[in-house]
Parts: structure tokens; C-alpha cells; sequence
């Protein structure tokens, strides 16, 4: 069932910050810890309230929190505060009435306190995603290897191909999640309000998270917090570029998609090339050499390996860094096949492997008007540009 959103769509903000955060330390609630200077909750509303999208903003809050809240907010724009329960879900359905009895709304963000740097492009995506359904949440695949724990001994892997990190805000029709948090039975807890609106019966659409939504949780989560803040950073961009042969009896990896073709691409790997030269370009600006220095074509462990781990590989290099991947730029350079009918698949699969939102991914395709090896369809060449923020050096 699809739910129609209009212009005149009434979209509201609840933020929940009725916790304790007892596992942060100190004597002060988390969401009232200042980082550079400004309570965590002031954050946290602050990119709210630069959305245009949001026409209001209310708050939970914990008993006897108000004043603390009020004098750190100062004459930020509060529809109203609310006094929360002993359970996040409980403060979650306290604002739900609060915000029906003051009129209700067409949709509604719920959103931690404690994930308090929210990119406005998570927003977008998330009231996109309401136009299909009556609700979306933010994701971010699982990139490292899971375990299971066998009485403290490594147990059996787990397969994460299909598992993902849940972020909020999580959006919803306000009238849906309402009554999905009605019905709820009160003797159970619930992880987070999309699991409530599943139960209910509903969809819940996935859409891609950030790495800066993090929750708060602990003192060195604090810490890392006020040091990116705090810390000057710099953009540094690489360029990349690869060409492989075409061959018979291959298989055609590009951008990590499986390309129907007659031919495939030759190489030590799985010759994506696509794949390569996004590596290459985030090597390069990361000035760590290239894919070859990484991942040589002497050593046997990489025959036939998918590219995808190359690509992450070159990810984790930028996370070790402290740094952010802002946007790869990938040209394909071909006659054949046709880039289009893949480009979305392609876009998607990068970004899923990079873990950064779809719109910091482009891909694009050209010919070379007959001339050369590509123009001659003996090979198929990509070039990548790769843009990363980084600390400063000092």
C-alpha cells in the first residue's frame, strides 16, 4: 500500500532525550554533555531545524530535565516538551499523544538525542522513502567479520550479506506509527520504533545511513566527538585509472555488478575495472600508493578475487585515517556494453561496499569514437575520482 505525500504535508520532529546515559560517566546525562562548546541535545535539535522540511520540533524529556533542557536550548524554537517514561518506547509514545493532542501531524521523525550529527541528506532520503510507504529507516551494512562467541572462544561466522546497523531518525506517517504503538503490548519492550510498525503490519523501507549518525554511548565516544570537531581537516583528492583487456570465455565484472556481455574482462582478479580505479584514486589521495602495491598480481591469494574486497580494503585505509570518503567520480570508457541499463546497479553496489549514502557516488560511461583500444573493442578502460576529507596534518 502506497501512503501520498503532498506539499502541504505537515512533517514534525520528536526528539528523545529522556535518558540517563549512565554508560557515558560523569554526573550529567549524556544528551546535556557539551561537545565543542554545545550540549549534545543543542546538536542534535540544531540539525533538525536546518532541514526546511520540518515544520516542528518537540522534545522528551526525563523528569525533572526541563530546566537543564531550557537553559541549554535557549531560544531555539521547542513546540513543546515532554515528559518521558522509564523506557525509550514509553517516551516515545508519550510524545506521539502529546503531539495528537496538540493536532498531529502528516509525518513524523524520531530521532535519538544522542546521534546528534545528522546530515540533511539522510532527511531527504528518509521523507523520499514516505511517498512509497509508511516508514523508512536509516542503514548501514555490516562491514566487518561477524562471530559468534563459543563460551569465549571464536565461534562459527555469520553470514552479513544481508545484515545492517540501524540508525534513527526513523520516519513514519505519523497516524500509522501512532497506532502501532497503541496496540503494542505494554508486558514487551521494543528495540526501536520501526520494529512496533512492522508488528502492526507494515513495511518498513530501508535507506542508506552515514557514518557521523553514531550513537553516543560511551566516555571515548565523547571523546572521539570532540576531537573531529575540534580537529581542522583538509579535502584531499586521488585519481585513478585502469584498463583491461576483453576477453572470451570470462566473465564481465563492472562497479561490482555482473554484466551480461559475450566477452569479459582478463586479469590476476576478476578485472573489474571499474573497481580498480575507485581504488586507485582513494589510494592516491590517501598518498599510499597504488592497487598493485596493496594487492600484487605475484602473489596467488588474489587470482580471481572479487574487487569488492580491494574496494573495501581501500575503505577501511580511509576509516583508519580518520577520514570520510565526501564522493567518487567513476567514467567508464567503452563501446560495448551499454553502461545505462547497469549504472544504478552499479552506484548502488559501490556505495553499499564504501558505506556512504547513494547520492556521493556517480558513474558515468563514454566511447571513444572508434579510436583506439577501446574504440576497437579489445579492452574497456574507467577513470575514478576520488575526494576525502581528512585531519589536517600538523
Amino acid at each position: 500500500m502506497r501512503a501520498a505525500m503532498t506539499a502541504s504535508s505537515k512533517t514534525v520532529a520528536l526528539l528523545v532525550a529522556a535518558g540517563q546515559g549512565s554508560r557515558a560517566g560523569g554526573d550529567i546525562a549524556k544528551q546535556f554533555k557539551p561537545i565543542a562548546g554545545k550540549a549534545v541535545i543543542a546538536h542534535a535539535h540544531d540539525a533538525l531545524a536546518a532541514h526546511d522540511g520540518i515544520d516542528a520540533i518537540h522534545v522528551v524529556l526525563g523528569e525533572g530535565q526541563e530546566d537543564t533542557a531550557r537553559a541549554l536550548l535557549g531560544t531555539r524554537a521547542i513546540a513543546s516538551f515532554v515528559t518521558g517514561a522509564d523506557s525509550r518506547r514509553g517516551s516515545v509514545r508519550a510524545g506521539l499523544e502529546a503531539i495528537a493532542a496538540a493536532g498531529g501531524a502528516d509525518n513524523i521523525l524520531i530521532h535519538d538525542a544522542a546521534r546528534p550529527f545528522l546530515p540533511g541528506a539522510v532527511i531527504d532520503r528518509l521523507l523520499g522513502a514516505l511517498e512509497q510507504g509508511h516508514g523508512a529507516i536509516p542503514t548501514l551494512p555490516v562491514a566487518d567479520t561477524l562471530v559468534r562467541d563459543a563460551d569465549g572462544a571464536m565461534g562459527d561466522n555469520v553470514d552479513r550479506t544481508s545484515l545492517y546497523r540501524v540508525q534513527t531518525p526513523q520516519a513514519f506517517r505519523f497516524d500509522t506509527i501512532l497506532a502501532a504503538h497503541r496496540a503494542w503490548d505494554e508486558a514487551q519492550e521494543a528495540t526501536d520504533d520501526a520494529q512496533i510498525l512492522k508488528a502492526w503490519g507494515h513495511d518498513v523501507i530501508l535507506v542508506q545511513g552515514d557514518e557521523r549518525l553514531e550513537k553516543l554511548t560511551y566516555p571515548q565516544d565523547f571523546a572521539r566527538a570532540e576531537a573531529q570537531l575540534a580537529k581542522p581537516r583538509t579535502t584531499r583528492v586521488g585519481m585513478g585509472y585502469d584498463v583491461h583487456r576483453l576477453a572470451p570465455n570470462e566473465e564481465l565484472w563492472l562497479g561490482g555488478v555482473l554484466v551480461p556481455h559475450d566477452r569479459g574482462l582478463a586479469g590476476h582478479s576478476d578485472a573489474d575495472v571499474a573497481l580498480h580505479a575507485i581504488v586507485d584514486a582513494m589510494l592516491g589521495a590517501l598518498a599510499e600508493g597504488d592497487i598493485g602495491s596493496h594487492f600484487p598480481p605475484s602473489d596467488p591469494q588474489w587470482r580471481g578475487a572479487s574487487s569488492d574486497r580491494f574496494l573495501a580494503y581501500a575503505r577501511d585505509r580511509v576509516t583508519a585515517r580518520d577520514g570520510m570518503i565526501e564522493h567518487v567520480d567513476l567514467t567508464i570508457i567503452c563501446e560495448a556494453p551499454k553502461i545505462g541499463p547497469h549504472r544504478d546497479a552499479m552506484r548502488a553496489r559501490i556505495a553499499e561496499i564504501l558505506a556512504v549514502p547513494l547520492d556521493r557516488v556517480s558513474v558515468k560511461a563514454t566511447t571513444t569514437e572508434r579510436l583506439g583500444f577501446a574504440g576497437r573493442r579489445e579492452g574497456i578502460a574507467a577513470q575514478a575520482v576520488a575526494t576525502l576529507s581528512l585531519p589536517a596534518l600538523s
